[in-house]
């Protein structure tokens, strides 16, 4: 689990960015603008942050050259941007952005970068010592209390389980073809959201399904996406 910080003036993008990061486990902070970001660079410690580069009131490139001026560029930063040229994002790495996020941003290519950055992080000796030190004190109370890196492992593996559903499943097939094929469909997709805990990214994957299609498929068999997070 890694603090993360995502900066980018369109609601859209930092909505989906969030949900994404989220079912990964993540914990996420959203900033609209250069000013929202400065605040929240200023009053926390973050393990990565995805920066837009086109916003209204500061870009991205001059925010990043304020941070590196200032000595506070102590987290890798992902650049993106749908409109920048090749000289903006030469630009941004000489500066000390991580690497550069072409839009639109596929989600495997936004969770191979975050997986690199943090891995780029966690080498980092004052930004990486903190930040497990925090985030590992959050999930404590849902388990049984184990403290230890790496303890804590257990508790969501027998917590999936128990809430997973029955392998062999019923289906009362003595009504019409379109509920009997609802029900299947909802008890195999509450099925895998049980054992991969409830993250839509993993889901997405294992069903082959584009993720906002199954947003709409599971709200449209009337399954509760909130069930899993929580027992997750």
């Amino acid at each position: 689990m890694a603090n993360i910080l995502v900066v980018d003036d369109e609601l859209g993008i930092r909505d989906l960015l969030s949900e994404i990061l989220n079912d990964e486990g993540h914990s996420v902070d959203l900033a609209e603008n250069a000013t929202q970001a400065r605040n929240a660079r200023l009053n926390g410690s973050y393990d990565l942050v995805l920066l837009d580069i086109w916003m209204p009131d500061t870009d991205g490139v001059s925010l990043l050259k304020e941070w590196a001026m200032a000595g506070t560029l102590t987290m890798p930063v992902i650049m993106m941007s749908g409109h920048a040229t090749i000289d903006t994002a030469v630009e941004a790495t000489r500066i000390g952005a991580f690497s550069f996020l072409e839009k639109p941003i596929t989600m495997q290519k936004l969770l191979k970068a975050v997986e690199q950055g943090l891995a780029r992080s966690t080498a980092q000796p004052p930004a990486s010592a903190a930040a497990p030190a925090q985030t590992n004190t959050a999930p404590a109370p849902a388990t049984t209390g184990a403290i230890a890196n790496g303890a804590p492992a257990p508790a969501p593996v027998v917590a999936v389980l128990e809430q997973a559903p029955m392998s062999h499943q019923g289906f009362n097939l003595d009504r019409p073809l379109r509920e009997a094929r609802d029900g299947f469909e909802k008890a195999y997709f509450e099925f895998h959201l049980a054992r991969e805990g409830g993250s839509m990214t993993r889901v997405a994957e294992k069903t082959g399904l584009e993720r906002t299609h199954l947003y709409r498929k599971l709200r449209q068999l009337g399954v509760d996406l909130g069930r899993n997070k929580r027992n997750a």
